[in-house]
């Protein structure tokens, strides 16, 4: 399955063209150690650094915190309302500074969508090497992130900047949602489909682009899927029959399916043949444009994952991939798919898949079982 391709998307080296000063930049890729996502403390070590934060006083009025890694925390203001809040920021995952600020900013507010909620603005965090980059590239980055809030109709109302070794960028994201409408990545049941809104594949694609393996169509793919809002959201929220919701990211698909599946103390069970790819992505893997961030995400949690015996170390990479700007993932009741299903279509989701269901926890504790 592929996700539709921008016909008026730049190609990796359009931007030098645009702008002849980039000429005597170095690509911004070169500029960070790892990019989007992929950036990302590895599982294993984030779980050790906040083991020491559960003692904290939490009052009631907090109704989402760090308990279950949801994607935002969420705090009730009222009997109808409660404020989404959320953070995200990384380094560069392209090269072209106005795509970088268009990613890292859908990525961003992706995570009140995740929760079922409605943006309403955002604030901008922004790290730049002064000495290394111009002005006017560091300009259309801003105004990469001011386009995409210009489309989820928000505005950036302020932010904060600092002089940095590597290019950093992203949004403090803020939205509302009713209480009762809240979607925690913690409430899947027994007997819940599985349904991905985007395909996988984003990891191995900037793997490709940094080592100059990219065609300038799977560029146009990669970037149509990391720019493209998660706004099924708040509706995929108000139907009864979806119970868990979450947006794929940095962990992988395996990653993000497993704190659904430990916050519901349930098993998953996806079907490696159902899940969406993007177009050339298992060939590019098998070349070997994987990144690092794959590697440590299954070392972390490899081992609450059991894979089929006819899945390969290929099947695996895929899995773990860290994803910038991914897919929403909903554990909805079997009567309510063709419901979550048409709302992905409404929004222009065409890659939406059901990949799996929950089953009840398999005696030997396996979280994530993969056929």
């Amino acid at each position: 399955m592929t996700t539709p391709t921008n016909s008026t998307s730049a190609s990796p080296q359009d931007h030098l063209q645009a702008n002849p000063q980039a000429r005597t930049e170095p690509p911004l890729t070169s500029l960070s150690h790892g990019g989007g996502c992929g950036c990302k403390i590895a599982p294993g070590v984030l779980s050790e650094i906040l083991k020491g934060t559960s003692g904290m006083v939490i009052p009631k009025e907090l109704l989402v915190g760090i308990e279950t890694a949801d994607d935002a925390a969420v705090y009730q203001i009222n009997e109808e309302q409660a404020l989404i809040a959320t953070t995200d920021f990384f380094m560069p995952i392209v090269d072209n500074p106005f795509d970088f600020g268009r990613i890292a900013a859908t990525n961003a507010i992706s995570d009140v969508y995740a929760m079922g909620g409605t943006p309403i603005m955002a604030l901008a965090l922004v790290g730049m090497p002064i000495s290394v980059l111009s002005t006017q590239t560091i300009g259309q980055i801003l105004a990469g992130g001011q386009s995409v809030c210009q489309q989820a109709g928000i505005p950036i109302a302020g932010g904060h900047t600092i002089d940095s070794v590597e290019p950093i960028y992203g949004l403090v994201a803020l939205g509302l949602i009713h209480p009762k409408r809240v979607k925690r990545n913690a409430q899947a049941q027994v007997g819940d489909c599985l349904i991905l809104g985007k395909p996988l594949g984003v990891g191995v694609m900037s793997a490709a682009l940094k080592k100059g393996a990219l065609s300038d169509e799977g560029y146009a793919q990669m970037l149509a899927c990391t720019t493209q809002l998660n706004t099924p959201g708040p509706d995929l929220a108000a139907l009864e029959g979806v119970h868990a919701l979450t947006d794929v990211t940095g962990f992988g698909l395996a990653g993000h399916t497993l704190e659904m599946a430990r916050g519901s103390s349930f098993t998953v069970k996806l079907q490696m043949d159902k899940v969406p790819l993007l177009t050339g992505v298992r060939e590019l893997a098998a070349q070997g444009m994987v990144t690092g961030a794959s590697g440590r995400n299954w070392e972390a949690y490899g081992n609450e994952v059991r894979l089929a015996p006819n899945l390969s170390l290929l099947d695996q990479d895929l899995l773990s991939d860290p994803q910038t700007s991914g897919g929403l993932l909903v554990a909805c009741a079997p009567e309510t798919a063709a419901q979550v299903m048409e709302v992905f279509t409404r929004h222009g989701f065409a890659a939406a898949t059901v990949i799996g269901e929950v089953v009840a926890r398999m005696p030997e504790g396996v979280h994530l079982e993969v056929v």
